[in-house]
């Protein structure tokens, strides 16, 4: 077995032991996580550790702190026009990262990663995207080339392979699951199963940039590290049991 195969497998049983762990204790790690180096980004009260995209401060308005959640009310798929998007202030390279969505029917959100502002955006925050849709009320599902904007995808860039029945619907909540390796190499699952890996900086990587929406960014998705973005897409959507496990 390969060193590449055997941390795979190993990260695989611990987003499963990581999905039942949120299911039932939101926003709590175990002692064995503790152990093994995770740690909370939303502790499920405070908005701690998280900023406004664009400015150092947390928004004052837009965003909510209910229920052990951190989330965005309904404003009919207006994006960012009360509380834009959340960024970490901590930056990442190689990571291990777990999160709990439940989106409202219709919508659509989404989870960045790599974000730098480097790129001097005005509006959405660019980065690697975790694709969070309803893929069968919102029309950016039929978007995209090849249902590469479909939930879980890589938004606009590869398309998620789910399985039938592994995603709850709108309205429940779903367990994402980001992978990267120092190698660049990267794997997006949903609900404990992979969907879908790729590697940052590969020919095979740009080739995809080169036809998608972000071509006219250099170096896209190449950053060396970067923020994790919470998406503030005009849409209603809860996340909580967000956390991070950092990859020598």
């Amino acid at each position: 077995m390969t060193r590449q195969l055997l941390l795979t497998t190993v990260y695989m049983l611990a987003g499963l032991a990581n999905l039942a762990t949120a299911q039932e204790s939101p926003n709590i790690l175990t002692d064995v996580e503790k152990q093994n180096g995770w740690k909370l980004l939303f502790d499920g009260v405070s908005p701690a550790g998280w900023k406004s995209a664009y400015t150092d401060n947390f928004p004052v308005t837009g965003w909510t702190l209910k229920d052990g959640t951190i989330g965005v009310a309904e404003r009919g798929g207006h994006e960012h026009i009360v509380g834009g998007d959340i960024v970490t202030k901590d930056q990442f390279s190689a990571f291990d990262l777990s999160f709990e969505f439940n989106l409202a029917p219709g919508g659509n959100s989404g989870l960045k990663y790599f974000v730098t502002r480097s790129e001097c955006e005005k509006g959405s925050i660019i980065g690697l995207e975790y694709q969070i849709l309803d893929d069968k009320l919102h029309p950016d599902a039929k978007q995209g080339r090849d249902g590469n904007r479909t939930q879980a995808s890589l938004y606009d860039l590869i398309k998620a392979n789910k399985q039938t029945g592994g995603e709850n619907p709108p309205g429940q909540w779903n367990t994402g699951r980001i992978v990267v390796y120092a190698n660049n190499h990267v794997e997006h699952y949903l609900n404990g199963v992979k969907v879908l890996e790729y590697d940052r900086g590969s020919p095979a990587f740009r080739g995809l940039v080169a036809n998608s929406k972000y071509k006219g960014f250099a170096n896209f998705g190449e950053a060396p590290k970067g923020r994790i973005m919470l998406q503030d897409h005009g849409n209603a959507v809860n996340f909580r049991s967000i956390k991070i496990r950092e990859i020598n």
